[in-house]
């Protein structure tokens, strides 16, 4: 009987393929039958027409020892267990089982307890002429996150280019591969959240804005050749140019004590603070009146593109625009007049 854990690379790199393993776990064992009777030698034969049965075990080592279970677009990281039966003359008969192992990550630590942030401007041109720029600035209660918890984002956007942009936010999966000394990276978009345009000359704010952990793997950071990251990247879309872009790193872990309630208790302080600075402003007069209006516009209408702020797997932004409507003419009768001779004009 053989345990064994192990994680590979491969993938090509041009006319290179490249391919590295590396071993987390072995664990080698000769089954004996100790209910049945032995030879001289310790052997035991198996007679045709008969059932036996072989039990085995054995312990994994103690956290921090072993990595996650995995399966990627460019390798894997497996755990199994492979019996073999040796007859002499003839085939070696395998069986093979694999088992998942998961390392349990605490995002309860001091560490990724604490709030992160930052912020990121820049300069937009247009032909090489300067026009304008863009800022944000945002921050987040804490870095560790198990899946389905609520990021709260609390961020602000200004626009004084002559554009109109798009505020963004995504967790990004980063997957990075190691072989033969050359590193290959793959990037997933997970979720996405987005917010409303902002014009030029105007700015906008998110105050607890959330984004829900998908159902994804935890992070994986201790294997040597595989890495598992993960960030929330809140970006703007700015029509005819790069994107401004602030990547907020994140820790994926496994269900730990505390991690359910300080989530909450993160959603319910960002609620209560964003409650309170409506309280202080006034409340807007009453719209005006919608009853004359007689022009259905439901969303049944035809749809018209409104601006290209579209991403690699995002959908295009559309505005509502509803047919004309003529009014009809007015109710008429045909009559017939008579001939007036008195009417018509002489020719000269």
């Amino acid at each position: 009987m053989l345990g064994l854990g192990c994680a590979k690379v491969e993938y090509a790199k041009g006319k290179q393929r490249c391919r590295q393993e590396a071993e987390y776990l072995r664990h080698e064992e000769v089954l004996k039958l100790d209910s049945q009777p032995t030879d001289a030698d310790g052997s035991v034969v198996l007679r045709p027409g008969n059932k036996y049965e072989y039990s085995f075990g054995f312990e994994l080592p103690q956290n921090g020892q072993l990595v996650s279970s995995y399966k990627g677009k460019f390798g894997y990281i497996q755990y199994y267990v492979k019996a073999s039966l040796e007859r002499p003359q003839q085939h070696v008969l395998e069986c093979k089982k694999t088992f998942e192992v998961e390392e349990p990550l605490d995002v309860n630590t001091p560490d990724l307890l604490c709030p992160t942030g930052g912020c990121k401007e820049k300069k937009v041109t247009c032909m090489f002429i300067p026009d304008g720029q863009v800022s944000l600035n945002a921050k987040i209660d804490r870095k560790g996150f198990c899946e389905g918890e609520d990021i709260c984002i609390n961020a602000k956007f200004e626009n004084t280019c002559s554009r109109i942009v798009v505020p963004k936010a995504a967790i990004i999966a980063k997957h990075t591969y190691l072989a033969n000394d050359r590193t290959k990276v793959f990037r997933q978009k997970l979720s996405a959240v987005r917010g409303n345009h902002i014009i030029s000359g105007m700015c906008d704010a998110w105050l607890g804005k959330s984004i829900r952990v998908p159902k994804i793997k935890p992070s994986m950071l201790s294997c040597n050749i595989i890495r598992v990251e993960y960030a929330l990247m809140i970006y703007m879309h700015i029509p005819g140019s790069e994107k401004l872009i602030l990547e907020l790193p994140l820790v994926i872990g496994t269900a730990g004590l505390g991690s359910r309630s300080n989530s909450v208790s993160s959603q319910e302080g960002s609620i209560s603070n964003s409650s309170q600075s409506w309280v202080s402003l006034r409340m807007p007069s009453n719209p005006p009146s919608y009853c004359d209006i007689s022009r259905d516009c439901s969303l049944d209408q035809p749809l018209t593109p409104l601006l290209d702020d579209i991403d690699d797997d995002d959908s295009p932004i559309f505005m509502n625009s509803p047919p004309f409507e003529f009014l009809t003419p007015p109710a008429y009768t045909e009559t017939e007049e008579g001939y007036n001779a008195s009417r018509m004009l002489p020719v000269c």
